[in-house]
């Protein structure tokens, strides 16, 4: 057995990284305040598991006007809803055959989006024409941490106008929006940084299992 005090592991770094502990994110007080700023109808940047997003409150039409506005992006297009858990989805998901329900179960938390019909629950400006919406659970603090502030999903799409690379960081998305402000609001920008993705989550539609993206 190694000798803990041998200069041999004078350089071990033991410490845990806590920003990804779900409980520092919960506690964080600028968390607290994106979310609290989300919840007045505020839009928000944050990290998410591949890039930077832009979300906002699902039931604010406005605030998503902002959003569309400020990627210059058609709302026929649709949006994404995110959550911390499935639970949160229970609203459009409770009509589903019990075998769809434990696919979207088993498959979250994470890096993947399931198109699902939404019986016009949700926004047209969320579902933009389609009969279905994009939903996932993330599995990114930052975002889990968020949702359950909120107590419901929040939008999210790439933090970035429209034909520009979607950002990596923080100071990417101010870059964009510094000239953007939405209704002359503020953009709130939450902390912490992206996951170690690479690339954006898959998108499947649940009844026919087809590949979007």
């Amino acid at each position: 057995m190694s000798d803990p005090n041998s200069p041999l592991n004078a350089n071990v770094n033991t410490s845990v990284n806590t920003e990804n502990q779900p409980s520092h994110w919960h506690n964080h007080a600028k968390l607290k305040h994106t979310a609290g700023m989300i919840h007045c109808g505020h839009v928000a940047a944050y990290p998410t598991e591949a890039v930077w997003g832009l979300g906002c409150d699902p039931n604010n039409d406005l605030a998503i006007e902002q959003i569309l506005q400020l990627k210059g992006r058609s709302w026929k297009k649709g949006l994404i809803l995110v959550a911390a858990s499935i639970g949160q989805f229970d609203f459009i998901l409770d009509k589903l055959p019990d075998g769809q329900y434990r696919q979207l179960d088993n498959s979250w938390p994470g890096h993947i989006t399931w198109l699902v019909p939404h019986h016009n629950l949700v926004s047209s400006l969320i579902s933009g024409v389609h009969s279905t919406v994009a939903l996932r659970v993330s599995d990114h603090p930052v975002v889990k941490a968020l949702c359950e502030h909120l107590d419901s999903p929040i939008v999210s799409t790439s933090a970035n106008p429209q034909g520009l690379p979607a950002p990596k960081s923080a100071l990417e998305v101010r870059r964009y929006f510094r000239t953007r402000k939405p209704g002359g609001n503020k953009l709130c920008i939450c902390p912490g940084v992206i996951g170690g993705k690479t690339s954006p989550s898959l998108i499947k539609d649940l009844a026919s299992g087809k590949v979007i993206r």
